[in-house]
């Protein structure tokens, strides 16, 4: 029978029960002490003001801001902007906050069993520094008018930074090669290239141009993404922070949109398993590294 009531266990929340119990039956008949023994809570915690910093209300704003700018990011994330913004604050400052002004981030949806046998794993080649394996892959979504386009994304796998997010109707062999070359011009020629077995990417004219420059290929397992997982978390942070969150007009509308999300992506946004510093910082720390 019990089990109906919910349990008071903050202080904050007994503070407000006390009050309440002395309101409604009168302080006359319910002393403080009678109510903080029922309800559990020591007279100091009930007695005690509470202490609000000077700049809370700019902190919350700025977090807000930022949460609504960002509606995938968690409070970790949102975290990390603001030490980059300046703020010296914790986590758990920050997540009493967030819970406080009732930010969250939609669920996730549930993940997929899996798709191949416990001994059907397959050992891929792991990059060791920036610039030696690329990857690429399609994503595809549409426009308000219902008309489907594709985008040509391109990352490094070692700094996870998204070299390139190419937006066009259709993108063929031709339009692979046209940007791996533009791309190979300014940065260099990667020892490796990660794909999926798609028509554009087999092409035999791409994998002729690909063994003339010298890049190896490395094709996935028909029917296994995780094969090429770098690209395919990207993808996935792709589709939930920009293009589940926009209504493209237009193929100019969503080009403008994506580039300026992969740049943020690159630059701005921090990144937990890289000590909260930025893609580009750590891209350049890493080729520093590897100079000295």
């Amino acid at each position: 029978m019990g089990g109906l009531v919910g349990k008071l266990l903050s202080p904050a929340k007994r503070r407000q029960a006390v009050a309440q119990i002395r309101d409604a039956l009168g302080p006359e008949r319910v002393s403080e002490r009678r109510a903080c023994r029922v309800l559990g809570q020591r007279r100091s915690t009930q007695r005690r003001q509470s202490h609000v910093p000077d700049d809370e209300a700019r902190l919350v704003k700025n977090m807000t801001e930022l949460a609504t700018k960002y509606g995938r990011y968690g409070y970790r994330t949102i975290m990390g902007l603001l030490r980059i913004e300046g703020w010296r604050v914790n986590d758990k400052r920050i997540e009493r906050l967030w819970r406080r002004e009732g930010l969250k981030v939609p669920r996730k949806q549930p993940k997929r069993r899996r798709l191949w046998l416990n001994d059907g794993s397959c050992v891929r080649l792991r990059p060791a520094y920036k610039d030696n394996v690329l990857s690429y892959d399609f994503v595809q979504d549409r426009t308000s008018d219902r008309r489907a386009f594709r985008m040509l994304v391109i990352m490094d796998e070692y700094s996870r930074e998204c070299l390139s997010i190419d937006v066009a109707r259709r993108l063929n062999s031709e339009d692979v090669l046209e940007r791996l070359n533009d791309l190979f011009i300014r940065r260099g020629t990667p020892a490796y290239l990660r794909s999926d077995n798609g028509p554009e990417f087999t092409a035999r004219r791409v994998r002729d141009w690909l063994e003339r420059v010298e890049v190896q290929t490395l094709f996935i397992e028909p029917g296994s993404p995780w094969e090429n997982g770098f690209v395919e978390s990207f993808n996935g942070r792709l589709r939930q922070e920009c293009l589940n969150q926009h209504w493209f007009l237009s193929l100019e509308d969503a080009q403008e949109r994506v580039d300026r999300w992969r740049v943020d992506y690159n630059e701005q946004r921090p990144h937990s398993a890289l000590g909260n510093r930025t893609l580009r910082e750590f891209a350049n720390f890493s080729s520093l590294a590897r100079q000295g």
